[in-house]
């Protein structure tokens, strides 16, 4: 039985990257501990959405090969090198508002984004 090593750990990066707001990282960790699913915060870019690609976020325990690590308001945030491409200096906020709350992205890189905000093109 052959036996694999352990990813080597991410490389790590600053909030030019991805940054979460003073209102965002305190919701991420309540919800971390809440759902304890791990400990890291994995932004993704996949395939779909309203207009193209769509934002995804997740708890994960550890990270994986490639994977590039940044700390935003107390919070460690994993991204893949290809979403990275796609994230490059987004801002994630938070509202509390009843309309129109929940976690917002802000990316310089959408030429167009959905009005739900879970989505853009480039």
């Amino acid at each position: 039985m052959e036996v694999s090593a352990p990813p080597a750990a991410p490389r790590v990066a600053d909030e030019r990257l991805i940054q979460l707001t003073p209102s965002a990282g305190p919701k991420v960790q309540a919800l971390a501990t809440r759902e304890a699913e791990g400990r890291y915060l994995r932004v993704a870019i996949s395939g779909g959405g309203c207009n193209g690609l769509s934002y995804k976020l997740r708890f994960v325990g550890s990270f994986k090969a490639g994977d590039i690590l940044v700390h935003s308001q107390s919070v460690e945030v994993l991204v893949d090198p290809k979403s990275a491409l796609y994230l490059r200096g987004t801002v994630l906020d938070y509202s509390d508002k009843m309309i129109g709350g929940g976690f917002k992205f802000s990316n310089p890189n959408a030429k167009a984004s959905c009005s739900c905000g879970e989505s853009f093109s480039l």
